[in-house]
């Protein structure tokens, strides 16, 4: 994947590779058959020229083409910068939909604009029992790439809903979507603090579920004051939570 972006007034196509197994120690590193094929056949690229890679954990490595072969492609490591990350995280839990191309579009669009763990959870009025998680890592990696991020969100498996909601996650704000709720999720958000959102199915959450949360320290907010699809309402939460951090973060001398 590739990403044009401005530099000395010529643009510059960018590749960015990803590369789980590589350390900030690693001297080089040879590609599998499908990603040299990639970067020999359908980049034509050639010893010499110059790949970058991430591991998703935030090294971003520069190297250089040694061997420019479509079968086992070998690079060495020039050089290994750390990425800052945010100073606060953000995790959307969200039902599947029912039509998974609308959930993978989210999976997408979320990873591009920047999300730090997703949780497909399974409710009461879920419409969809079941995923695929191979396939949605598969997106969640393409749109890394697409988006030059050196941090590879978490992605969990399938969770109940009682589960996840009880689990003990420390210096967290919790909230849950409804659109009957008093207050807004923008102007709850408490600025340098990791967010938890829960977004329900199309039929929404159940009473009982919804008292569960509230249960759990989580307080329902409105997302919009329009009905949302799921899939809409979890990318207009992942965008309120990162304006309203922006807004409220302290200016930098």
């Amino acid at each position: 994947m590739y990403i044009c972006y401005k530099q000395n007034a010529k643009y510059i196509k960018m590749n960015l590779f990803y590369a789980p197994d590589l350390s900030p120690d690693s001297k080089n590193y040879t590609f599998d058959k499908n990603e040299s094929r990639h970067i020999v056949k359908s980049l034509r690229k050639k010893n010499d020229e110059i790949l970058y890679l991430t591991n998703g954990k935030g090294d971003w490595f520069e190297a250089i083409i040694t061997t420019a072969d479509p079968k086992h492609t070998q690079i060495n490591i020039l050089s290994v910068t750390k990425k800052d990350r945010r100073p606060y995280r953000i995790h959307i839990a969200m039902a599947p939909t029912k039509s998974n191309d609308r959930y993978e579009w989210f999976l997408e669009k979320a990873v591009e604009i920047g999300i730090d763990e997703i949780t497909p959870i399974l409710t009461r009025y879920s419409e969809r029992k079941k995923i695929n998680l191979t396939r949605y890592d598969k997106i969640v990696v393409s749109a890394m790439k697409q988006s030059l991020q050196a941090y590879k969100p978490k992605l969990n498996d399938l969770m109940p809903f009682d589960k996840l909601i009880e689990q003990n996650v420390e210096n967290t704000q919790k909230f849950m979507a409804f659109c009957q709720a008093d207050n807004a999720l923008f102007g709850s958000i408490i600025p340098q603090q990791d967010i938890l959102i829960l977004i329900g199915p199309e039929g929404g959450f159940s009473d009982i579920e919804i008292q569960k949360a509230r249960d759990n320290a989580f307080k329902t907010v409105r997302i919009s004051p329009n009905r949302l699809r799921t899939e809409t309402a979890g990318l207009v939460s992942l965008m309120t939570a990162h304006l309203q951090m922006n807004n409220l973060q302290p200016n930098k001398k």
